[in-house]
């Protein structure tokens, strides 16, 4: 039973109600409402107060109604509907059909979010004739739930419980593809404007990283006069021998996308730095912000160019490729700050003078910080495992194995100059290999394991401030790790430009609907844990869930729910406040369900 509220000559009256199903001689269910009780004008008993209506029913379902006159149906049994469902033999409903019902929370997500209602005013600047906001939910939708190729996507159509396009055409998934490439930047900056206002973004840290993905094709693109072609031989990230792209991505502090540039796959990591800020978050208007990013990263025209825009940065600096004097600094003792027998840091400001191009020079002044982790200690001790095994061995006994291919090709930066056959390159047999090799050389790079530097503009930031806000650079590579895994961002089968970028936008929006759904389990848990980055449920975990979140049809115009028991997709909609009671429903129902999700409090 529940309060309602109905207008009679526009008045406002109370009344309690209830609803009873049947399903007719022909299989048709209906709904008829019960009602129990004309309780009176809403105005005769609204106390004034803020929410009176909601604390009415609080209090009525609470066994404590504000009105006396309920009380004598407080403690009545509910009426269960009952249903008589007849089937026969050779009846089409004796097979269930799973409809995907998941796509709703999705759907509302992508309209607290600003996309959907981008999507709507902006066809109109088109010239497009078919459902464009249509074929962009499928293109979205499938990329979170069930991703394939774009055509592939287009036929998924009918696995959601109602069509989201009638009758389309499938080859106007590439018109929808080219509407995302012209107006990609208005789309990022729409959505930037949602979250922002929407959903609290804090833009004060941006995290940016590098990655690349493969195209199962054998010849890279060329290159003509007015273009040049993306696709292109590159170091694959994956250790793959085929033409890649690189993408850069843009992250905030809760770990929500900003926004996506590509580049040609022959694009070194930090040529991609500068030009993906002036395409991407210089558009933004953001007020001043830190920029963190790993080593590949740290040029001096790269930090010049930050410090000189009057924002800030926090990169990771290779040690390896670090001066001499630096070095010695590092692996001096003095001055380090030990916090345990795992863990400890130390700092220092230096000026340094950077090259701005290739005649120009300046000086900036910054942080250095170093530390060392017994994690990260262990962490290298084990990447390198098998080649110290091999020297140890090496030393030991010269003559009692082989050398293979990846051993020499790992040894060539430790043998004595003076012995290194430049001309042939000759790779020699163990048994003379352990007179050539230059221990020292090894001694030196076994040394520096476990240590960690970072430079900052932020010079009254706190070390330990800038190790921490550095360390979410890593949640990042879990958002790369989520497209190659869970969205299938790669292989690549678009083959043009515009596709191509249009195609790692959508991965981009679907990463934001994934993150959104993580913090919000995340701020229902509301854990005491130090984890900065905590994620509620992994990726694949809420694609699992979600693609069980699903309605079957029993008999004509009546639903069940399947799964909704299911751990994962519990947790899910527990952190939108999704009530799902156990009962059977009706098509307004279901619209009614996805029409009452509320993504944000605002």
């Amino acid at each position: 039973m529940r309060i309602e509220v109905s207008n009679n000559n526009g008045y406002k009256y109370l009344r309690l109600v209830d609803s009873k199903y049947t399903v007719n001689s022909s299989g048709n269910a209906t709904c008829k409402k019960i009602i129990y009780l004309n309780i009176g004008p809403l105005a005769k008993f609204d106390d004034g107060k803020h929410d009176y209506l909601k604390r009415l029913r609080e209090s009525f379902e609470n066994g404590k109604p504000l009105i006396p006159a309920l009380n004598e149906f407080v403690n009545k049994k509910p009426i269960f509907k009952k249903y008589d469902i007849n089937l026969s033999d050779g009846d089409p409903n004796c097979i269930g059909h799973n409809k995907i019902f998941a796509n709703a929370l999705i759907e509302r997500i992508l309209e607290d979010i600003g996309f959907t209602s981008f999507v709507n005013r902006y066809k109109a600047l088109t010239n497009y004739q078919f459902d464009l906001a249509g074929f962009i939910r499928l293109l979205i939708y499938g990329r979170i739930l069930n991703p394939v190729s774009k055509i592939a996507t287009v036929a998924q159509n009918n696995n959601y419980y109602s069509d989201i396009i009638k009758d389309p055409y499938q080859y106007n998934i590439y018109d929808s593809l080219d509407f995302l490439y012209d107006y990609k930047t208005s789309i990022i900056n729409r959505i930037n404007k949602s979250l922002l206002e929407n959903f609290n973004r804090s833009t004060n840290i941006i995290y940016y990283d590098v990655t690349n993905f493969f195209f199962e094709i054998d010849t890279p693109d060329e290159d003509y006069e007015d273009d040049i072609g993306f696709r292109k031989f590159g170091v694959s990230k994956e250790e793959r021998t085929l033409p890649i792209v690189q993408m850069g991505l843009f992250m905030d502090e809760q770990g929500l996308p900003i926004s996506v540039e590509v580049f040609p796959g022959n694009t070194l990591d930090h040529l991609t730095m500068i030009k993906a800020i002036e395409k991407s978050i210089e558009g933004l208007n953001l007020p001043r912000y830190i920029f963190v990013g790993d080593r590949g990263m740290y040029r001096g025209n790269n930090t010049f160019y930050l410090a000189n825009k009057n924002n800030g940065y926090i990169i990771s600096k290779s040690i390896n490729k670090t001066a001499k004097e630096e070095l010695e600094w590092i692996l001096n003792q003095d001055d380090y700050i030990i916090e345990s027998n795992t863990f400890k840091y130390k700092e220092r400001n230096i000026k340094r003078k950077v090259k701005i191009n290739d005649n120009e020079y300046s000086e900036i002044i910054e942080k250095v910080v170093v530390y060392w982790s017994k994690k990260f200690y262990d962490k290298q001790i084990a990447e390198n495992k098998s080649f110290l095994d091999f020297l140890e061995k090496l030393e030991s006994s010269p003559s009692s194995f082989r050398l293979t291919k990846t051993q020499s090709k790992s040894i060539k930066r430790f043998l004595k100059n003076d012995l290194i056959n430049d001309s042939t390159g000759e790779i020699l047999n163990s048994n003379v290999l352990k007179p050539l090799i230059d221990f020292d050389k090894i001694n030196k790079y076994k040394q520096v394991f476990g240590y960690y530097q970072i430079v900052s503009s932020e010079l009254q930031m706190s070390a330990k401030d800038i190790i921490d806000t550095y360390h979410g650079l890593s949640q990042i590579e879990e958002q790369f790790r989520i497209m190659k895994g869970n969205l299938n961002t790669r292989p690549m089968f678009v083959r043009t430009k515009a596709h191509i970028e249009a195609h790692l936008l959508i991965c981009m929006i679907a990463l934001i609907v994934i993150r959104i759904i993580q913090n919000k389990i995340v701020m229902m848990k509301k854990t005491s844990s130090n984890k900065k980055w905590e994620v509620g449920l992994s990726g694949k975990r809420i694609q699992d869930a979600l693609n069980k979140w699903t309605v079957s049809e029993i008999s004509n115009g009546l639903y069940r729910f399947n799964d909704i028991d299911n751990k994962d997709l519990k947790l899910i909609l527990d952190a939108f406040d999704i009530d799902i009671p156990l009962k059977l429903f009706m098509k307004k129902e279901l619209l009614n369900i996805k029409t009452n999700i509320k993504v944000t409090d605002n």
